[in-house]
């Protein structure tokens, strides 16, 4: 009779998941004007991700929003620099130093793709049964001073700080980026609560190769389990960087069935996560990095996989999708000398 019970319950809590993941999601969020000017393409990508979502026709199984506020200058001196945001936002001093062109446009959409990554955490807390995505890049390499290695402000940093001020919870980033995520580690000092609202050892980012890159994932998930029970963090935020595949063009870590395999993990982990709670874990999602010269849909094919892993795995939905990723094209010196020094620019140390 127990085990009936025990069943029953567990039916329930399955049931409590919606069957849609939350998206946030408005076309003021992308860069449209010259698009062409930079090596990144994270500032198209979310619209690019839900043309190809459309096209694979995926988008139906999405919830889209565009019901959230842009982030005003205030906003984003919670992490930063007022003379840096106000550099940005005018188009002078430092606001380059995200290694991407300046324009109006592109400025106004930075509004809005921090607010996305703000709106969909903050879902994942007021409506958990929701899984929460923010189709959104450009975060984890900002610094108080200014930006780096294509990013712009330090998302993260800011959205953990209104949660952490608004809830009084703490999160926890699993940041699969091919490059650490420097941004939360160089802000702490700058921004008071900030160890609060990401505890240290929370801003998680694997290391190693294939088997042990999906080793050392499954290690920091069982520290995150534990921190979870103990009431030290109260959501999760999973960003599957592209660029964490080793025909990345700035990237190395793993192959498709390891890379694959983390997002199988992950997911797998968070429905494990609703039993033993008896209740939906907080949890939402967003892109992070992807670099590919020659396939750019190969990008897009890594990151809808991952999507379709939360479908099948978490959401028990039976979604149809083969990851398309091609092998990535041989260089010549010069093609090879130049991704380097992008590399440079992605390879933040703390």
């Amino acid at each position: 009779m127990q085990s009936k019970v025990s069943k029953l319950l567990w039916y329930i809590i399955l049931s409590m998941r919606s069957k849609k993941i939350k998206t946030f999601y408005t076309p003021k969020q992308v860069l449209e004007n010259d698009k062409t000017a930079n090596y990144s393409k994270s500032p198209l990508k979310p619209k690019l991700l839900l043309a190809y979502l459309k096209q694979k026709k995926l988008l139906g199984n999405f919830s889209i929003t565009d019901d959230f506020k842009p982030f005003t200058k205030t906003d984003f001196r919670m992490a930063h620099h007022k003379s840096y945001v106000d550099d940005f936002f005018n188009g002078t001093g430092l606001c380059c130093s995200n290694s991407l062109a300046w324009s109006k446009q592109f400025a106004d959409s930075i509004r809005y793709t921090n607010s996305s990554l703000y709106a969909a955490i903050r879902n994942s807390i007021v409506n958990p049964k929701q899984v929460s995505f923010s189709p959104t890049s450009g975060f984890h390499h900002a610094r108080p001073s200014g930006g780096s290695g294509f990013c712009t402000f330090s998302g993260q940093v800011i959205a953990s700080l209104k949660i952490y001020n608004e809830f009084g919870l703490s999160g926890a980033y699993l940041d699969l980026d091919g490059h650490f995520g420097n941004s939360i580690e160089d802000s702490r000092v700058f921004c008071k609560n900030l160890n609060k609202a990401v505890p240290l050892d929370f801003n998680i980012n694997p290391e190693g190769y294939d088997s042990d890159y999906l080793a050392d994932l499954a290690k920091w998930l069982e520290r995150l389990k534990y921190a979870i029970l103990n009431n030290k963090i109260h959501y999760v935020v999973w960003c599957h960087g592209a660029d964490s595949h080793a025909d990345d063009s700035l990237g190395r870590q793993c192959d498709t069935d390891h890379w694959s395999a983390c997002s199988t993990l992950f997911w797998k982990w968070v429905k494990g996560m609703d039993k033993i709670l008896g209740r939906p874990l907080p949890v939402s999602c967003a892109l992070f990095g992807g670099y590919r010269d020659d396939d750019y849909n190969s990008v897009l094919s890594l990151h809808t996989s991952d999507l379709v892993k939360c479908f099948k795995e978490l959401l028990e939905v039976d979604v149809k999708y083969t990851i398309e990723v091609l092998p990535r094209q041989k260089i010549g010196y010069g093609d090879g000398k130049r991704l380097r020094r992008k590399r440079r620019i992605l390879d933040q140390k703390v």
